[in-house]
């Protein structure tokens, strides 16, 4: 079966730096597209960054950009995603998600990982 499995949170002082990994397996990776969002306590789930099947393209939410940068390698089955100075609103359990490239609907997704930055 089809899984995702996300690594790398922890807690960081704010300025600091994590990268998430994000191993997937039971899916033909270089097809599909790949993203990561985030929930923090009683709010929702928030699209973050995503990048196309074959790395060509890459999507960030304006709260993130130029702090956070998504990338693959498809070699390694893995997306990770680089964060950078990282404040306390950056608080929250990060999710990895896969779609198939021609649909629209995330349709696979990982646990989670949390990441908590401190002030």
């Amino acid at each position: 079966q089809v899984q995702l499995v996300e690594s790398g949170g922890g807690l960081v002082q704010a300025g600091g730096s994590l990268r998430l990994s994000c191993a997937a397996s039971g899916l033909a990776f270089t097809v599909y597209h790949m993203g990561w969002f985030r929930q923090a306590p009683e709010k929702e789930r928030e699209f973050i960054a995503t990048i196309t099947w074959s790395g060509g393209s890459t999507e960030y939410a304006d709260s993130v950009k130029g702090r956070f940068t998504i990338s693959r390698d498809n070699a390694k089955n893995t997306v990770y995603l680089q964060m950078s100075s990282l404040e306390p609103e950056d608080t929250a359990v990060y999710y990895c998600a896969a779609k198939f490239k021609s649909v629209s609907k995330w349709t696979y997704w990982g646990q989670g990982t949390q990441v908590t930055v401190s002030s």
